[in-house]
């Protein structure tokens, strides 16, 4: 793909453990990552200077990630595994990026659609908050292939990649609405069946956000209608502390299982189930594997596979078949989002409680259940 010799950063980007997924339904583009799990140990691969030479390279990516950056287990390290097998299997190379602002997004874009040293054959763009950037720099950069994660561009050079989260969360509301009711003790939490109570976490309060809300409140009601769901925004997807607090709230306030669409936030929900003796459910990775310290409270995790949907956008480049101008949707059907179990607590889950998510998860899939994206259809505040 490069017809002239350049030197650019080389990557410190060793092998990990990828996830299962089979992503049929999409062109036949995704393929098994191999393993049994969806994660490794969650340590991203930072970028280090070293100049070489690039000619045999496939392709080169820039990533730019969500603010927070790197090492938030969830998010942003899922993205860094997708491109770190797309190293691996189709000798991409990439350079990571992380704004640390709004506003940075749009420069880092514009810097590297313009770069020359290296040029870059795909600029990844991880998260919902680059889609005002990138709707003003893919214009601009014509030539330039994008793809983003969690919005829409509309724009001929930008791959979109979205994913119906609402339907993983309803997977994630299901599961919490069958165990409150239930006597669950092992790890170090439990759950008080009298209480029948259980809590989601948002970290910004918008619209994406609100369709973790919106089908993990469906997900409960589904399972069980008495159940009562405690609900609060923490405002940002970093602050571990007030996570913590918010999450600690909803513990003493009666809740057994408490989910996050918080990012790398999320952390002090792990840490308040602990304190609390109690239960969370994680987002984005399997976080009993990205953040095993806490694996002893994380009952599952609803799994969002940025890292798929990245190594499909950079090894997509490589064949000159990158689906540009067009919007990928992954949900339950296509594997693109999903609930696991947690490394040391699936010992946990009953045998019915895991037939009936089976169960929910065909008809989701199937249309046979219509999950609300919006909370104000599910009751939401």
């Amino acid at each position: 793909m490069r017809d002239q010799k350049i030197t650019r950063r080389r990557l410190l980007a060793s092998g990990s453990a990828a996830a299962t997924a089979t992503l049929a339904g999409c062109a036949g583009r995704f393929g098994d990552f191999g393993g049994s799990g969806d994660e490794d140990s969650g340590d991203s691969q930072q970028a280090t200077e070293s100049d070489i030479d690039v000619s045999d390279a496939a392709a080169t990516v820039g990533m730019v990630y969500a603010l927070g950056g790197l090492d938030d287990r969830s998010f942003n390290d899922a993205a860094n595994r997708g491109i770190q097998r797309a190293r691996l299997d189709d000798g991409v190379e990439y350079t990571n990026h992380e704004p640390n602002s709004v506003a940075g997004f749009a420069e880092v874009q514009a810097e590297l659609a313009s770069s020359s040293n290296p040029p870059y054959d795909l600029i990844c763009c991880i998260g919902f908050l680059q889609a005002e950037g990138l709707s003003e720099t893919a214009p601009e950069y014509t030539d330039q292939q994008f793809m983003i994660v969690d919005s829409v561009v509309e724009a001929d050079n930008v791959a979109s990649y979205v994913f119906r989260e609402h339907e993983g969360s309803f997977q994630a509301g299901n599961l919490a609405g069958l165990l409150t009711t239930r006597d669950i003790d092992l790890g170090a939490g439990s759950t008080n069946p009298d209480e029948t109570t259980v809590g989601f976490v948002g970290g910004l309060d918008q619209p994406l956000i609100h369709k973790f809300e919106a089908g993990f409140r469906a997900g409960v009601e589904y399972a069980n209608t008495d159940v009562d769901v405690l609900t609060e925004y923490l405002g940002n997807f970093d602050d571990v502390q007030g996570a913590r607090d918010i999450a600690a709230g909803m513990y003493d306030d009666g809740a057994d299982i408490v989910y996050h669409a918080a990012g790398g936030a999320g952390v002090g929900i792990f840490q308040a189930a602990q304190a609390s003796g109690r239960y969370a459910i994680g987002v984005d990775s399997d976080q009993s594997r990205s953040n095993p310290r806490y694996a002893d409270v994380v009952l599952a995790s609803m799994v969002k596979r940025v890292n798929v949907a990245v190594y499909d956008a950079a090894t997509a480049t490589v064949t000159d078949s990158l689906p540009a101008g067009e919007v990928v949707s992954l949900g339950l059907d296509s594997d693109g989002v999903g609930v696991v179990y947690g490394t040391s607590l699936e010992p946990a889950i009953p045998d019915d409680v895991r037939e009936a998510l089976s169960t929910s998860r065909e008809q989701v899939a199937a249309g046979d259940i219509d999950v609300p994206t919006e909370r104000s259809n599910t009751g939401g505040a």
